[in-house]
């Protein structure tokens, strides 16, 4: 099978601290990239892309994986390469395979910043969440999972002040989920695009397709030096990064509607809606139904 590859930016030196592995992408900014898979007792959530970055007085961590156990995994990669505070951890959104690990940094006090949705969501789906990781990941992976909701809420944007560079966070409309977050270095115009982004892994539907698609319009005009996917490579460039989500995300709608126009059900859009793309994507199988069932649900209403 060929799968989706967006161009990446160069070949980058990786960094093995305490078992994880980093590679800087830009100056003291450090890209974990997850695996393509679903959860497991094997891979412990680390499913998803996470993400630090080091200022003059502090650190701020954006995303902290699946479990416990490797958001542990990953706080000790960075107290490996540097002793400054982590002063703040940003959560794209509030998938569990980003926000499950933000247990780990609880004993650094730092401020859990998120989307003002962010801690809605989180409390409507919390105990679904956890009674679904501790079933797919197994009891000892779970173990001290939790959900950490946000101390400090992004409404439109919010800086955060790192010491000689500053991240700025922008509240999103919805897309991908309803408590998006863009996340942007000014300092090395690195811009972490959460699961607005997914490159070689299938992208998800937990919001709206067509705000999904706005977005991505948007973004193709947006100038920055590299982008960090949720899942995918550690950094890639625009506007070539969104083609392949874009393509996808145009079929499923195209097909859907060409098929509700002809009257047909939720059950045979589903069978046949976006069946072009099952190559492009890794875990096609696994969530392309749910997409083209949560494409259907919006697009019968237009």
């Amino acid at each position: 099978m060929a799968f989706s590859v967006a161009p990446l930016v160069g070949r980058l030196p990786a960094l093995a601290a305490n078992g994880m592995t980093f590679s800087e992408v830009a100056p003291g900014v450090f890209v974990h990239q997850g695996r393509y898979e679903l959860q497991s007792p094997e891979n412990r959530g680390d499913m998803a892309n996470a993400s630090f970055v080091i200022g003059n007085d502090a650190v701020a961590v954006i995303d902290t994986l699946g479990s416990a156990k490797v958001g542990a995994e990953m706080r000790a990669a960075i107290r490996a390469i540097t002793d400054k505070p982590i002063r703040y951890v940003v959560n794209s959104h509030m998938h569990p395979d980003h926000v499950l690990g933000n247990v780990a940094f609880k004993e650094d006090g730092a401020e859990f910043v998120g989307h003002h949705k962010l801690a809605r969501g989180l409390a409507a789906r919390a105990d679904q969440y956890l009674a679904t990781s501790k079933h797919m990941l197994g009891a000892d992976a779970f173990d001290g999972s939790e959900i950490i909701p946000p101390t400090v809420s992004v409404n439109d944007k919010l800086t955060l002040n790192l010491g000689g560079r500053s991240l700025v966070c922008e509240a999103q409309t919805v897309a991908h989920t309803d408590n998006d977050l863009i996340i942007i270095d000014t300092a090395t115009d690195t811009l972490f695009l959460g699961d607005l982004l997914f490159s070689g892994h299938i992208p998800t539907l937990d919001g709206s397709l067509r705000g999904w698609l706005a977005l991505i319009e948007q973004l193709e005009g947006r100038k920055a030096a590299r982008v960090v996917p949720g899942h995918g490579p550690h950094a890639m460039l625009l506007p070539e990064a969104v083609s392949a989500e874009k393509e996808y995300w145009s079929v499923v709608a195209a097909d859907v509607r060409r098929l509700i126009e002809d009257g047909k059900s939720l059950a045979e859009a589903t069978k046949t809606a976006g069946s072009s793309e099952r190559d492009k994507w890794r875990l096609f199988e696994q969530y392309h139904v749910r997409n083209v069932t949560a494409a259907f649900a919006e697009l019968e209403w237009e």
